[in-house]
C-alpha cells in the first residue's frame, strides 16, 4: 500500500502525507453523506420523493 500511495502522490502535486490527508478527507465526508442519506430516506420516501424529478417538481 505504502508503494502505490507513493507512486500516485508523485503523479499528483503533492507529497504522500497530503495525499493520505485529502483521501482519509473524501472518505470521511462519503461516510457522511451516507449517513445523513441513510436516516433522511424514509422521511423522503413518506413524502413521495423517489427522482429528482420528484425533488424539480416540488421546487417548480
Amino acid at each position: 500500500m505504502l508503494r502505490a500511495i507513493s507512486r500516485v502522490a508523485k503523479a499528483q502535486p503533492v507529497g504522500e502525507s497530503e495525499f493520505v490527508r485529502r483521501a482519509v478527507q473524501k472518505q470521511l465526508w462519503a461516510d457522511a453523506f451516507e449517513e445523513t442519506r441513510r436516516r433522511l430516506a424514509p422521511m423522503i420516501r413518506a413524502k413521495r420523493i423517489y427522482t429528482d424529478e420528484d425533488v424539480f417538481t416540488m421546487v417548480s
